[in-house]
């Protein structure tokens, strides 16, 4: 079956962008760039002073910001609220964001990337963003996790009461699981994977007999939905530091109108094209001495070569196990290879399937899927990697399956056809109804072969620690060195507690921008090339 391909209409996006970040009405010829629009000033300003504002007297130090995600953007615009104007966000793709990335469907917004707003109240950077902007609308998008169907793969739906108690009993050893990290005991426990499976069978026990076949598949089907939040196999995953994360109150929010949306106020108030789209780098020289030379040295793939007195480096946890060795000259000291090495970094993609006449209920929930403890070990087909099948909240014709781990690697390498026959005959078998209809068209992502992410994002695997996280974010060369920092280190991977989070990548951009405010400060300026002992 030959399916027509999905079409991501980039000047309804733009349309879309537009009229949401201006006042101004764009014609459906409209050819008006996207970061252009979203760089207009705010139609009514104030004049605030921040007392970190650097002096305009003083020399300013050159800044290269390496990526234009969230934690690149973030810690551009805290540079440029301080009145830095000598910086540039060097972004190897077409587009800002970088796992940010809102698309059309057919009429509906698809996140092909970051899907919420971790944590919906003020505590969280990105909701008092979304906020101020004006996109998020009462009553606020939370999804309930509790809601849908589980089935089985021999096509049965599992009673409510079953499911309903199975689903929480698996709940509480979650959090049982994330309980090891605060209470310090001593030992290891190991993987993931292990201690959730002794305590599944441990607490089936608590079930009739006749309800435990069933009770048993929600409750290993639910740690495919564990594994979408960690990205791999749990195996691979720590036990002792699962509870490392820190869970923002407020629940998970939608972003209505688009998760692209975020960037607008970070892009408006930035000097005019300090960002230059479609610069990789190749290199980065650091540590130089020599009063004569750059103390840093950002070449491009064009051959451009881009001087610096400090470079902040925003790539992926991914990109640095692929490419540190070659990326840094000289190369970064044992101590961060070590904690690059450590981190976990897993794989997550989203394939949305639109039809035409749409076999579920609208805000029933959606479809998912019950896997026994056997079927996911034998782990032959990439559709094993498929937790859940949700309806997309602001459409009634559109569903979105989640795939994470190696499986989700798998995925990007079949065609179109393939992934849809694929999870059309899974949806037929789990719902015991071979008439489903094919979808009419497909979306989906491709995060784990893209050389800019290779991946989706971080988690703390079996031998990693917070200290990896620490020490991926130290900046180089560190305090106990002659020289002032010149590398510095964000994203979601080097903050530790909101590591795989749009909110901790903001967080960690602004924490380096204030690294080199503090430092721009104390220097009177320019960073110098060797510090004196006084």
């Amino acid at each position: 079956m030959l399916l027509p391909k999905s079409r991501v209409l980039s000047w309804r996006l733009q349309r879309y962008l537009t009229r949401l970040f201006s006042s101004d009405k764009v014609g459906k010829g409209d050819k008006t760039n996207i970061s252009e629009c979203i760089s207009r000033p705010a139609k009514f300003e104030t004049c605030q002073l921040d007392p970190f504002m650097i002096d305009p007297c003083k020399p300013e130090p050159k800044v290269v910001i390496i990526g234009a995600g969230m934690a690149g953007l973030s810690a551009a615009h805290r540079l440029a609220q301080c009145g830095f104007r000598n910086f540039t966000v060097l972004e190897a793709t077409d587009r800002p964001g970088g796992r940010i990335h809102s698309c059309w469907l057919g009429d509906v917004i698809a996140e092909m990337g970051a899907t919420w707003i971790e944590g919906g109240c003020v505590a969280n950077p990105i909701f008092t963003l979304a906020a101020q902007e004006g996109l998020l609308k009462t009553p606020l998008i939370r999804p309930d996790p509790s809601r849908g169907f589980f089935c089985t793969s021999d096509g049965r739906a599992i009673d409510l009461p079953v499911s309903i108690t199975a689903y929480h009993t698996f709940r509480q050893i979650e959090q049982q699981a994330a309980a090891l990290f605060t209470l310090g005991c001593g030992r290891s426990h190991g993987t993931l994977l292990n201690f959730m499976g002794i305590r599944i069978q441990q607490e089936l026990h608590n079930f009739p007999e006749e309800q435990r076949y069933d009770a048993a598949r929600v409750m290993y089907g639910m740690t495919n939905c564990v594994k979408c939040r960690c990205g791999d196999d749990l195996s691979l995953v720590s036990a002792d530091q699962f509870g490392s994360y820190i869970e923002i109150p407020g629940g998970n929010v939608r972003v209505p109108l688009g998760y692209v949306g975020v960037l607008a106020p970070l892009l408006r108030d930035l000097p005019s094209s300090c960002v230059r789209y479609c610069k990789p780098i190749t290199c980065i020289r650091w540590g130089t001495v020599d009063d004569a030379c750059p103390r840093a040295v950002v070449k491009c793939c064009d051959n451009e070569e881009i001087p610096a007195d400090y470079v902040i480096v925003t790539v992926s946890l991914g990109v640095l196990k692929h490419q540190h060795a070659k990326l840094f000259c000289p190369e970064l000291p044992a101590e961060k290879v070590e904690a690059i090495n450590k981190l976990g970094y897993g794989y997550v993609n989203k394939i949305f399937l639109e039809y035409t006449k749409p076999f579920w209920v609208w805000r029933e929930g959606g479809i998912k899927l019950a896997w026994s403890a056997e079927e996911l070990a034998d782990r032959c087909d990439w559709v094993k990697g498929v937790a859940n099948v949700e309806e997309l909240s602001n459409s009634q014709h559109v569903l979105c399956a989640w795939i994470c781990g190696r499986e989700a690697m798998d995925m990007e390498l079949c065609s179109d056809e393939e992934v849809v026959e694929s999870l059309t005959a899974i949806l037929r078998q789990f719902t015991g109804d071979p008439t489903l209809p094919y979808p009419a068209s497909i979306l989906r992502s491709k995060w784990c072969m893209d050389q800019y992410f290779a991946g989706a994002y971080s988690y703390m695997a079996v031998d990693s620690t917070v200290g990896h996280q620490c020490d991926l974010a130290n900046p180089l060369p560190g305090k106990c060195e002659a020289i002032p920092p010149i590398l510095l280190f964000a994203g979601e991977a080097t903050i530790p507690g909101h590591y795989s989070t749009v909110h901790g990548a903001r967080l960690s951009g602004i924490r380096e921008a204030e690294r080199i405010i503090q430092l721009t400060k104390r220097y009177g300026g320019l960073p110098k090339k060797v510090l004196t002992k006084s």
